[in-house]
């Protein structure tokens, strides 16, 4: 009896699990190698990933937070000053991320809260608002999300700012955020020259009464609509919101015309609008606070509700834990920068703008955009596998953001604290990069991540509650 062997072929692919090394002597070979991004466990959490999956809880909290999320609403209801929509009072102002003393505060935070009080006439020269900040003498601010608003960047508020005003009517919350300046030098990027005032004047004085005219004019607009609409156009709601801009400039355009305001004034603010592609993320992110806030406050639910960063510290919240901040050192982005501008020119992560990212859009919906590569580096292929890797730490889909290169899949939604910890996998940021020195404005965009530490130290304060069932 004769047997014949066959001959050995070469396999047309291979998975590799965390073993770069290995998937690079593979490539070498003329072998595809299919990258699973993986590591192992965080060191010392298996206790606590523990305690918190056998927490009976947790499953039906989770489902609970991710039903909350997927049927909040996002409709906005009015432009107002934050002295009126906020009940900001002269001299106190709002900033991104968790909360930052001066003495612990980035240079971009700093310069953002210099010009605010340029801005708010509470001192002539940036020396004298440096030292009111310094001594605590008149000005006193707090993080934006302990007053249901987010900021991007610096997210500096002051009272004399108009803002958005958005509204979830399901779970009857309410959520606000300043106008977008643009890009470039602005305030929100720590800039606070001359030319910085001057076009936030002109914003409060001309801009924002027409949007308010526009707003109040017709029926509330559904930013949510919107969002979808952009999520399946080639925008990812953080860094590409060019569609969702002209979506919106069209539903109040008409209005604008109409508002009885000199028609130099109406030429002036749709050249704002229509030459700021970004214009839009300041009415994305409080929709996705909105969406984000319904799914607080739930016992055992391991869901992350909010991620901020102040230029210093990136702090998570999650919804079993309500408002207490899980802090850690913010890591720097990594990208393309403006002209000659490089790493050392960037400050650690800064702003509010994650909250994209904890609604699911954002960097974790990159897959939507292949566009945004050219602003924050990568290539096609790894904002596709992105996407596809956020879905191993979320809780489930958002149907309304449907991505159409994945067939329409909903985007990865309700980041799992549980999920992160064990697979080592962190959600992905894309975001804008300020200056490291005040006053330098924006040096570029780049991609970046939270730093584990939140995570672990919210799997813990978890594992705790769930001992006290």
């Amino acid at each position: 009896m004769s047997t014949s062997l066959r001959p050995l072929t070469t396999p047309t692919a291979v998975v590799t699990a965390g073993a770069e090394l290995l998937a690079d002597a593979i490539d070498a070979q003329g072998v595809t190698a299919a990258r699973v991004d993986w590591a192992p466990p965080i060191a010392e959490t298996g206790p606590a990933v523990a305690a918190v999956m056998a927490d009976p809880r947790r499953k039906a909290a989770n489902a609970q937070a991710l039903d909350a999320m997927l049927s909040a609403e996002a409709t906005l209801v009015d432009v107002r000053p934050a002295s009126e929509a906020l009940g900001l009072e002269r001299g106190h102002f709002l900033h991104a991320g968790p909360p930052v003393e001066w003495e612990r505060a980035s240079g971009p935070m700093r310069g953002a809260l210099i010009g605010a009080v340029l801005f708010e006439g509470l001192a002539e020269t940036a020396e004298q608002a440096e030292q009111m900040l310094e001594s605590g003498n008149g000005v006193t601010w707090g993080p934006c999300h302990h007053r249901g608003a987010v900021g991007p960047m610096a997210g500096v508020i002051s009272p004399s700012m108009w803002t958005f005003v958005l509204r979830d009517d399901v779970h009857d919350t309410t959520s606000w955020c300043s106008l977008n300046e643009g890009l470039g030098k602005v305030l929100r990027y720590g800039a606070y020259g001359e030319e910085v005032i001057e076009r936030l004047h002109w914003m409060t004085d001309v801009l924002a009464p027409i949007l308010q005219h526009a707003v109040r004019a017709g029926d509330p607009i559904d930013i949510k609509a919107i969002i979808s609409q952009m999520v399946q156009m080639g925008d990812e709601g953080h860094n590409r919101n060019r569609a969702g801009t002209l979506m919106f400039m069209r539903e109040i355009l008409p209005a604008m015309i109409d508002s009885g305001y000199p028609s130099s004034d109406v030429a002036s603010s749709v050249r704002f609008l229509s030459g700021n592609d970004h214009f839009f993320l300041n009415l994305t992110m409080p929709a996705c606070k909105l969406q984000t806030a319904a799914a607080a406050d739930i016992p055992g639910s391991s869901v992350v509700t909010v991620m901020a960063r102040n230029g210093t510290d990136f702090g998570i919240q999650t919804s079993g834990t309500g408002d207490t901040w899980f802090t850690a050192p913010a890591n720097t982005p990594e990208g393309l920068f403006l002209g000659s501008y490089g790493p050392d020119d960037a400050n650690p992560d800064i702003g509010d703008s994650t909250i994209t990212e904890t609604a699911g859009i954002g960097g974790l919906a990159m897959a939507t955009a292949p566009a945004i590569v050219r602003l924050v580096g990568g290539s096609v292929p790894d904002a596709l596998a992105t996407t596809q890797r956020m879905y191993d730490i979320t809780v489930g889909e958002n149907p309304a953001f449907a991505i159409p290169i994945l067939e329409f899949r909903g985007a990865p939604t309700g980041i799992d604290v549980t999920a992160v910890v064990r697979s080592g996998v962190l959600p992905q940021i894309n975001t804008g990069m300020a200056g490291r020195v005040a006053g330098t404005g924006q040096v570029g965009a780049g991609l970046v991540t939270p730093p584990m530490e939140c995570f672990v130290a919210a799997i813990n304060e978890l594992a705790v509650l769930a001992g006290r069932v």
